[in-house]
């Protein structure tokens, strides 16, 4: 109903009061541009994520939301057997209903086959030649797969940051699976046990946190920094001229490297934060604060 824009624009012009109109359609080209096109002005744009950790406080652990992912049906599972299966189910109508209805003709084992391998690349600097290669498919039309999975919020491609640091710095996107659950699906990882002993544990860790901290800060600007020695910073978020750093580690006893401390004193960040599983936060250098999952409310 291409004409049900114009219908609602007089509508709103009535009564201008925000929160009248709800409209769900993130995945829809044509609504988007129906939208933009009718509604200037009268609308404003809100990711829906799935749960993030601040949101599930009072009814889950973080593990299990690690685990388990953040769509409701899935963190609600009255066990990790059925969360597991709806994921599974959830992947297979996605790749069989959802891409079709956007009016695009991708085969679902040669998606299947890419969406596996991107979760096996999660974490990974991506590198277009090798990874066309081993899905079998041209580098367009890996990167037109790509943007699918990442315009319907399947997979973020974080971009490397844009700094003059006098260092020689990687220039290639970071890809990220966006939900962990999803994540653990194609990997055949059912229990939080098994999590912690794959080796795709800390990978998964750092899309889990860093998911969670873009979202909480939708005004900044996200991306990553590495350089060619391998010295790496997780995420840095900037805005305004401000910047806020953040590393992921896996362990009880995080210990960031030289190479991390050396990149804060050429960045200067307002802050620096290593998210990792501890029982409280603490300091453990000059402005560096050590912080568990659960006191990521930061603004």
């Amino acid at each position: 109903m291409p004409e049900f824009f114009s219908v609602l624009r007089s509508e709103i012009d009535k009564d201008r009061r925000p929160g009248r109109f709800l409209i769900l359609g993130s995945a829809s080209r044509d609504l988007i541009r129906q939208s933009t096109e009718s509604l200037a002005g009268r609308m404003a744009y809100t990711d829906l994520t799935p749960f993030l950790l601040k949101e599930i406080a009072h009814v889950s652990s973080w593990s299990d939301l690690w685990l388990r992912g953040g769509f409701p049906e899935s963190l609600l599972s009255e066990n990790d057997s059925d969360s597991f299966d709806w994921r599974l189910n959830f992947i297979r109508t996605f790749m069989e209903r959802d891409i079709p209805g956007l009016g695009l003709n991708i085969p679902v084992p040669v998606m299947e086959r890419l969406w596996l391998l991107l979760a096996h690349y999660h974490g990974q600097t991506v590198n277009y030649q090798k990874l066309a290669a081993a899905a079998d498919l041209s580098i367009p039309t890996l990167k037109k797969y790509l943007a699918v999975l990442e315009q319907t919020y399947m997979v973020r491609l974080l971009p490397p940051l844009e700094a003059n640091l006098k260092k020689r710095l990687i220039k290639s996107p970071k890809l990220y699976l966006r939900d962990s659950g999803i994540l653990h699906a194609f990997l055949e990882i059912e229990t939080y046990d098994y999590l912690l002993a794959n080796p795709v544990a800390g990978a998964s860790w750092e899309g889990f946190v860093i998911e969670n901290i873009i979202a909480q800060h939708d005004r900044w600007r996200p991306s990553f920094l590495r350089t060619s020695n391998g010295a790496e910073i997780d995420l840095v978020l900037e805005r305004a001229g401000q910047r806020r750093v953040f590393e992921c580690k896996l362990s009880k006893a995080p210990k960031p490297s030289r190479g991390f401390h050396e990149l804060i004193d050429s960045l200067k960040p307002e802050s620096a934060w290593v998210i990792a599983p501890v029982d409280e936060s603490y300091e453990i250098g000059k402005g560096v604060f050590v912080c568990p999952p659960e006191q990521l409310n930061l603004k």
